[in-house]
């Protein structure tokens, strides 16, 4: 189902068909060196399996990015609850194919994504926590109109990861 529509890319909810493409992005090492690992086909199927879930569960999660062009599935990119200091916050998330790097496609869906946030779910304000030694996906959310508001460390794969959060509040 297709949720948004940009220039050069719609995105719309994951399916089972998507597993390949998805594999593509989450069991290629340079892609997830933030996540500091490929993943396994078990984490992969687990990672769409969380998707399908926010969708029945919130109405969104990390959506399908499909380039116009091709209709390739080149990433993923959508809204998540996530828990910072004992809130949840709406997050906008981000993983892209690394073919399709530095070609303005993440920021492109990113924005599009914080659109949706504000204009359908009336979110006050939006969030990108993003690991500190990211610092393409920084890029990203700073072009998307975020601050810096805080950090924290998340604990994954029996390792500390220190990340900065980003916001961007809806305007008056």
């Amino acid at each position: 189902m297709k949720i948004l529509e940009t220039k050069r890319l719609f995105l719309r909810t994951m399916n089972e068909g998507d597993w390949m493409p998805l594999c593509a992005i989450l069991q290629d090492a340079e892609v997830m060196y933030a996540y500091e690992h490929a993943f396994t086909d078990e984490e992969a199927r687990a990672w769409l399996n969380r998707q399908l879930e926010r969708y029945q569960r919130d109405g969104f999660g990390l959506w399908a990015v499909i380039l116009k062009e091709t209709g390739e599935m080149i990433g993923q990119c959508g809204l998540t609850w996530q828990d910072w200091d004992g809130r949840q916050v709406l997050e906008i998330g981000y993983l892209f194919q690394k073919a399709y790097w530095h070609q303005g496609y993440a920021t492109e869906a990113a924005r599009a994504c914080k659109e949706y946030a504000f204009d359908t779910l009336h979110a006050p304000e939006v969030f990108s926590i993003i690991r500190d030694n990211n610092l393409p996906s920084q890029q990203v959310a700073r072009r998307n109109g975020m601050q810096p508001v805080g950090r924290m460390t998340k604990h994954y794969y029996n390792m500390d990861m220190p990340h900065i959060l980003f916001s961007v509040k809806q305007p008056d």
